[in-house]
């Protein structure tokens, strides 16, 4: 009854709703919808057009200029000279690892912490919350004398442990989706003689499989695109984000050529994301709903 006394008022409401008002609301939706997607598009056909054009054609025409003859030896350069392939493989590289431990741990430490409610995870949770609310930047200085110290610098063990062991926001999500995971699961699974890892690894693992496909992409996409962590800690590894650094000096910068290696770098993450995108969006679409 009380749902369909709510519908009613609702339908009621939009009726009530004058039809110049409704029109407006739709047609800001759209110009609001256009505008998003000219934002992403836009530095996407700026870099596609810069990387077909020489050195001299780019500084002097419009950047919305069509190229006179498409320069296809730019792509060439960025894949030889400025070693983006063996960017990429060290990228990856550093990628598996890093989301493998990061799902590992985060969702081992979130398990803890959601399921076991004592003092010492109620002082762990009020620390990862205060360290949440750190800029990172702020303990940089730290961090470096502790990487180093530990004789880990320009060493791959450096930027796969800071990527796994700072997580702190992949930890709230695994908590947040272990929220909407009824306890009684594990208590049938005492029952049944199930131990504790067991739990973890039958029950709770499987359980967060929406979780860790948003961790997966935000975790991608956040190595992929650090410079800093990668220039910093590993100055003499290439990487995605520093292979391409090789071609700005102190009298100017190849933008045709960084350009050109940009689309190379693009061309593999959507290659990714178009394959695992139904999977991804299914393992989203599973998480909202609580049976």
């Amino acid at each position: 009854m009380a749902k369909e006394t709510y519908t009613s008022i609702k339908s009621y409401q939009f009726k009530e709703t004058p039809k110049s008002v409704r029109i407006a609301f739709q047609v800001l939706k759209y110009v609001f919808l256009v505008v998003c997607c000219l934002v992403v598009l836009i530095p996407l056909v700026i870099v596609l057009l810069g990387s077909l054009k020489t050195g001299t054609e780019y500084l002097q025409s419009n950047v919305f200029a069509l190229p006179e003859v498409p320069q296809f030896s730019n792509y060439i350069t960025a894949f030889t000279k400025g070693h983006v392939l063996l960017g990429l493989g060290n990228t990856f590289l550093i990628e598996i690892i890093s989301c493998f431990g990061t799902i590992i741990t985060g969702t081992m430490t979130a398990f803890v912490l959601q399921r076991f409610s004592m003092l010492y995870t109620k002082i762990v949770k009020t620390i990862f919350l205060i360290v949440a609310l750190l800029p990172s930047i702020s303990m940089q200085v730290t961090v470096f004398q502790i990487v180093n110290a530990m004789g880990l610098h320009d060493n791959y063990l450096a930027p796969i442990l800071m990527y796994i062991g700072t997580d702190i926001v992949s930890i709230q999500i695994f908590m947040q989706f272990l929220d909407n995971i009824s306890v009684s699961l594990d208590e049938s699974a005492f029952l049944e003689g199930c131990s504790y890892p067991g739990v973890y690894w039958r029950i709770i693992l499987p359980m967060l499989r929406p979780a860790i496909a948003t961790v997966l992409v935000i975790k991608f996409v956040g190595i992929y695109n650090d410079f800093y962590t990668a220039n910093l800690y590993i100055p003499h590894h290439e990487t995605v984000s520093t292979a391409l650094y090789n071609f700005i000096g102190p009298y100017g910068a190849q933008w045709e050529i960084i350009f050109a290696g940009i689309v190379i770098c693009i061309v593999p993450t959507l290659i990714i994301f178009l394959s695992l995108q139904k999977s991804i969006y299914s393992n989203l679409v599973s998480g909202s709903v609580k049976e």
